[in-house]
């Protein structure tokens, strides 16, 4: 099932055929609602007739407006360590910052170019959504805490993030600076963690590509470490990392510029897709 918010607050499950109107169907207020009652199964089920509405007619939020807390991991692809160049063994523990809400915009919106700087990028990312609450959890029972993935463009501004020594806060909460969606993909039976594919274009050209095999910290290792020292809640979101390719690594980086379009696609998901404007403009 592939879980959305759509015209403003209303929670429905898109299918090929078009949009199901969960709160009209089941009453859920919002999908971190849903996720807190646990009641993937009795939506699923009404997915049944004829749907509500076309996808095209339906402007798609971001899945979860309010999720609680978003979790982001730090050169967790082995090849982005390398990136570095700077000698450094495989990190031990996953690197972690946070961001917040508000620095996200819908699919198929805007990413806005700051006027601070030139240097927006992207990273395109799988997210894990936690659909079950849990505190010191194993990593043998971790993805059974997941309620879904989504896909973020973990959008970054350059210059900012190497202003403080010790952070990355200020880089990676500009207003409207990356993306994720359009819908959290709940049905996992078919999807392997351990090697899914993600792929990030830019006007169509191949920027990031690689699996998650590729990943220092897998899915599970990733869930256990957070909730050691964290109860982790239906709605958090958990940004697992992005592959080699983003734009700073380029001689010279290659920038996202106005009139541009990034798109994030990810194996048994989707594609997330945003152009790119100044915000100024």
């Amino acid at each position: 099932m592939r879980l959305i918010t759509f015209n403003g607050n209303r929670v429905g499950a898109a299918t090929d055929d078009g949009v199901f109107d969960l709160t009209r169907r089941g009453g859920w207020s919002s999908v971190r609602a849903l996720l807190e009652a646990d009641d993937l199964v009795r939506a699923e089920a009404l997915l049944a007739g004829e749907p509500d509405h076309r996808l095209g007619d339906v402007h798609l939020e971001l899945p979860l407006r309010d999720p609680p807390r978003i979790f982001c991991v730090g050169v967790n692809y082995q090849n982005r360590n390398e990136e570095y160049r700077d000698g450094s063994d495989a990190p031990t523990y996953p690197s972690l910052f946070m961001r917040s809400a508000l620095s996200f915009s819908p699919p198929d919106e805007a990413l806005l170019i700051p006027p601070e700087s030139e240097q927006l990028d992207y990273e395109g990312e799988i997210v894990l959504v936690i659909g079950r609450a849990g505190r010191r959890i194993p990593a043998a029972d971790a993805m059974r805490h997941v309620a879904g993935l989504t896909i973020m463009n973990e959008g970054s501004v350059r210059d900012w993030i190497r202003h403080g020594k010790f952070n990355v806060t200020q880089g990676k909460n500009f207003e409207r600076s990356g993306s994720y969606g359009p819908w959290i993909e709940t049905a996992l039976d078919g999807l392997d963690p351990a090697n899914l594919h993600i792929e990030t274009r830019v006007n169509g050209e191949v920027r990031q590509s690689d699996t998650t095999a590729s990943m220092a910290f897998p899915f599970s290792r990733i869930i256990e470490y957070i909730s050691t020292f964290t109860s982790l809640i239906p709605g958090d979101l958990i940004a697992t990392g992005t592959p080699t390719g983003a734009g700073a690594r380029f001689d010279p980086p290659k920038w996202l510029k106005p009139g541009d379009l990034v798109e994030v696609e990810v194996e048994g998901v989707g594609i997330l897709r945003n152009h790119v404007e100044s915000e100024m403009d």
